[in-house]
């Protein structure tokens, strides 16, 4: 497989893998932190009207669902790409904090979770995904 191929298939593979984890810990969230009583997180307009009923418990499981999704999705570009992994790790990790940045345009959250998501679950995540496929090869490109 010619080193193109490769590193398309690299960051097809790491939105589909970090969109999966993402959205399997949401699915889970509601289940390990069950939502406000008469909170409808069902639907974005329920979601949107039940944020400011959240405790900061509330929003454990999104911060990790962002966090570790983008981990895992730039640890898989970089494991998969041909030249230049830390560089499609990057470039993934940089693809979610531009769904994150929608996000927060579309559902109102406190400054604290913003600043915090915006600043620690995307680029910090992709970085150290894309370590974590160098190992220790010493690689920097």
């Amino acid at each position: 497989m010619n080193a193109l191929t490769k590193n398309i298939l690299a960051v097809v593979l790491g939105i589909a893998a970090g969109s999966a984890v993402n959205m399997g810990i949401i699915m889970l969230s509601s289940h390990l932190i069950p939502p406000p009583a008469g909170a409808d997180i069902s639907t974005p307009e329920g979601l949107k009207a039940a944020i400011p009923l959240f405790e900061p418990k509330h929003f454990i499981m999104p911060f990790l669902a962002h966090a570790l999704g983008t981990l895992v999705g730039a640890w898989v570009a970089a494991l998969l790409a041909a030249t230049q992994k830390m560089r499609f790790a990057l470039g993934i990790s940089c693809f979610f904090l531009l769904g994150g940045i929608a996000n927060v345009l579309m559902l109102p959250s406190p400054l604290w979770f913003t600043l915090a998501d915006l600043a620690l679950a995307y680029l910090p995540m992709g970085f150290l995904g894309g370590k974590l496929a160098l190992g220790n090869k010493g690689q920097v490109d």
